[in-house]
């Protein structure tokens, strides 16, 4: 069995063993990582061979922990990221190259076809009929998004929503709400078989399907770094937000907003932002929470978004694609029954 798991941030970390009786039989770490003293490495792989195959996260970084020789240092990985490692074998898991990525460009949508492709294309990675997709999206008009679980009255001041013309819609996805003008942020979604993500926790799911993105906006001389859970920052700020929804299909929606342009004073118009959220970031007002991406980099939208295509193209097999007749038409019908519904708005009044 074969396992990869690259550290966001840091190194690749390889494992391959065997299992006999339930049992890790063989093992063998290897990487482009950094250990001294050279003796660790055995003495890992001595730790986790005898171990049961269906040990959890916490028992294997137990023992990779407990095994290490005084003094040792793992540069690029720790006990964790070998845990998950040799999970990723047990589970089979896949790798961002072993796929035929399909990139599809725009077109614009209204801000509830886009909710709906989402789950559209999330279907047919899960069933088959689409390969993984990365998807960047094009924004017909304003809109402001909220989660899946939040309440409508709590996050978004209706009237002046109204008032300066956003949509509110509500996505498949769980996180918080965000404000949308269509220049004023880059949005992409990735569409995968939930084999890519085997092995990983939550957390390290959404730091590894962004870990691309982190080098492309380091490409543009930002100092970017994931945030748990689910942050892109920068010293400057916040730069965007992920959000994730597993579909019993088999697929994993994961998406991204990251803020290119903003008017902070528009969004504390529109959202009801707590002082608890703003407190436990260590700010005094939303306005300076977020640090867009034309301020840190003075680059025009669309440089930016060739440069995160690029740096995706760069390490995967990437062809042009496009939305289907077939998938928008469905996107559409499904807007009918259940994006545009109250039902569906209001499910967390």
């Amino acid at each position: 069995m074969h396992g990869e798991y690259k550290v966001p941030g840091g190194k690749l970390v390889v494992v391959d063993l065997e299992v006999a009786d339930g049992r890790i039989s063989a093992l063998r770490l290897a990487g482009d990582f950094f250990v001294e003293p050279d003796e660790a490495i055995a003495a890992i792989e001595a730790a986790l061979i005898g171990l049961p195959a269906d040990s959890d996260a916490a028992h294997l970084t137990a023992a990779v922990r407990d095994a290490l020789p005084g003094g040792a240092v793992l540069l690029g990985f720790g006990p964790e990221a070998v845990a998950t490692t040799v999970r990723r074998a047990l589970a089979s898991a896949t790798t961002f190259a072993d796929y035929d990525w399909e990139l599809v460009r725009g077109p614009a949508l209204t801000p509830l076809q886009q909710l709906a492709i989402d789950q559209v294309l999330s279907e047919e990675v899960g069933e088959g009929r689409r390969g993984p997709t990365l998807r960047f999206w094009q924004w017909a008009s304003p809109a402001i998004v909220i989660g899946s679980f939040q309440s409508v009255k709590n996050e978004v001041d209706l009237e002046n929503a109204e008032r300066y013309g956003f949509e509110v819609v509500r996505r498949i996805s769980g996180g918080g709400a965000m404000v949308i003008e269509p220049e004023s942020a880059i949005t992409y979604s990735l569409y995968t078989p939930v084999e890519l993500v085997q092995g990983m926790s939550f957390a390290e799911s959404y730091a590894f399907l962004d870990d691309w993105v982190i080098q492309g906006l380091r490409s543009l001389g930002i100092e970017a770094t994931y945030q748990p859970l689910n942050d892109i920052a920068s010293p400057a700020g916040k730069i965007g937000g992920a959000a994730q929804k597993r579909l019993g299909s088999g697929a994993v929606l994961h998406h991204v907003t990251m803020a290119y342009d903003m008017d902070g004073d528009m969004m504390t118009q529109v959202l009801r932002i707590g002082r608890e959220k703003l407190s436990d970031k260590g700010v005094k007002s939303a306005n300076k929470r977020v640090d867009p991406l034309k301020s840190q980099t003075g680059l025009e939208r669309d440089a930016i978004i060739e440069r995160l295509i690029g740096t995706f193209r760069a390490a995967n097999t990437v062809t042009e694609g496009a939305l289907t007749e077939a998938e928008l038409a469905r996107a559409d019908a499904l807007v009918a029954e259940k994006f545009a519904t109250t039902d569906w708005l209001y499910r967390v009044p």
